[in-house]
């Protein structure tokens, strides 16, 4: 007979209680996440991209980073429940599996859709970046006397994101010219990122299986009467996590010659883990002194994101056009708030060199066709580069016209080469101008608020005499009784677009 005594029972009770909430609350099992993990994708054309995460994990709780090539990205919503994992990271959410130092999770990326991947945990934190190399010193790159107006084109991004290949690129090159695009100055169908592969034992970069061969492409598309543009980064890695021209410059500037490239776009992406944004100018002449050396005319597009005021040093590195904005989205808050960057940038565009508000979004779905037309509108007085972004192989016959009309295109293509002011602000109502060859002047307003909106615009107002005649040029009519001013109604989030001839 065993005698307990009132201690040992209710020790033994305690221990008791403990294993029944161990038992019943399997949660308390749950693995621990915390720490640093590489992230793989094996993607369809043959590459793995990578990208890291630095977890921390308090109880069910789940915070941290998520590092990607083009910034880091803060965690927000994160649970872990059992070997369940989920998080929100910038536009992207994952969910997944836990298993020891591995998870299978699904990336739900808003531009491409879910996506498997798998993470493994690492034994320190750390993004692995190649050895710094050192800037060069500073100097002006020679005009390279291309894009005396702004480039008018097409890119692959906007519509196809990673879901672009050499069949397709084909496709839309012939659209260029069956629809018209070809015959009203649309001349460059240029290829975004997720065109790269890997590199050989000597370092040059080849295309990837959706590619199989770069120079039949470009001569495809030459062929056509048109002219073609490839993606790269002065960093290790690309938007995507593809192949960079980090430490390749000059190789990669002779490859782009020798398949006959003739527009690049070169992304900061991943170039932010090596070298500091007051080294942009430096990194970014060391690709315009390369493509110069290559001896191929080749338009140089910078994207950066209007950081380190580009505008005022982006021609001196060659560039012919630099990104003055965060990338644009197909809605009319994104496309105005794009334009409206450019107020004050005026004095920095000429021709050759172009402040840059990104793509157009115009046929993508999300926007009205008063909003598309504005957007048109607002790049066409900006002196902005033309870039189509929509699938031009199915796009409606709307999206079509105010792609291609030619009035409108002119005032964007007009030879003067300045960009337009903003004159007046009353609301939501803006009278932007532009002087034109000959004495015109394009004359834009728009309607930012959602309610159409009666507008008067007096052209003595403006400082604009001896007007002769206005014409309408998305109607595509003259306006006889304008001689002294504009009266109409603006169409919310519209805009109205006129030529006004003076008397020399």
């Amino acid at each position: 007979m065993i005698t307990l005594t009132l201690r040992s029972i209710v020790r033994r009770l305690g221990l008791f209680a403990v294993f029944v909430s161990l038992c019943c609350n399997p949660s308390l099992f749950a693995a621990d996440v915390t720490g640093h993990w590489r992230v793989l994708r094996h993607t369809d054309d043959g590459n793995t991209l990578e990208t890291f995460l630095d977890l921390k994990q308090e109880g069910s709780k789940l915070t941290g980073t998520v590092l990607v090539s083009w910034g880091d990205l803060q965690i927000s919503d994160g649970q872990v429940d059992d070997n369940k994992i989920s998080f929100t990271a910038d536009v992207f959410r994952y969910d997944g599996d836990i298993a020891g130092d591995r998870m299978n999770l699904t990336q739900h990326d808003p531009n491409i859709g879910a996506i498997s991947v798998s993470a493994m945990r690492m034994p320190a934190h750390a993004v692995p970046s190649p050895a710094r190399l050192p800037v060069p010193p500073l100097h002006v790159v020679p005009n390279n006397g291309l894009a005396s107006t702004p480039p008018m084109g097409w890119n692959s991004w906007n519509f196809f994101h990673d879901k672009i290949d050499d069949s397709t690129v084909r496709q839309i090159a012939d659209a260029m010219v069956t629809r018209g695009m070809r015959d009203v100055g649309y001349a460059y169908v240029n290829v975004d990122d997720t065109w790269q592969g890997s590199r050989d034992a000597n370092g040059r970069i080849h295309p990837n299986k959706k590619f199989p061969d770069m120079k039949a492409l470009v001569d495809y598309v030459h062929a056509k009467g048109l002219k073609i543009g490839i993606y790269s980064s002065p960093g290790p890695k690309t938007c995507g996590g593809y192949e960079g021209s980090y430490g390749h410059e000059e190789q990669d500037a002779r490859t782009f010659a020798e398949w006959g490239i003739d527009y690049v776009k070169y992304d900061w992406c991943s170039a932010f883990r090596i070298y500091h944004d007051s080294e942009m100018r430096a990194v970014y002449q060391k690709m315009g002194d390369a493509l110069r050396e290559s001896g191929r005319p080749m338009v140089y597009s910078l994207c950066q994101y209007g950081k380190e005021d580009v505008w005022k040093w982006g021609k001196l590195v060659g560039g012919n056009l630099w990104r003055t904005t965060n990338d644009i989205e197909d809605n009319a808050l994104s496309m105005f708030r794009n334009a409206e960057a450019e107020v004050d940038l005026a004095p920095w565009a000429e021709p050759g060199h172009w402040n840059d508000p990104d793509m157009l979004e115009t046929g993508n779905g999300s926007m009205s066709a008063d909003e598309y037309r504005a957007h048109m509108t607002f790049w066409s007085i900006l002196a902005a580069p033309l870039i189509a972004g929509n699938d031009l192989r199915n796009m409606t016959q709307e999206t079509r016209a105010i792609l291609t009309n030619s009035e409108v295109i002119a005032i964007d293509q007009d030879a003067l080469g300045k960009q337009g002011r903003r004159m007046r602000k009353n609301g939501n109502v803006e009278v932007w101008t532009r002087p034109l060859v000959e004495g015109a002047v394009a004359l834009a307003i728009f309607n930012l608020g959602v309610t159409d909106t009666p507008v008067t615009v007096s052209w003595q107002d403006l400082g604009i005499s001896n007007v002769k005649n206005v014409r309408d040029l998305w109607a595509q009519r003259d306006l006889p009784d304008a001689g002294i001013q504009y009266s109409g109604t603006v169409k919310g989030h519209g805009a109205q677009l006129v030529r006004l001839e003076t008397r020399r």
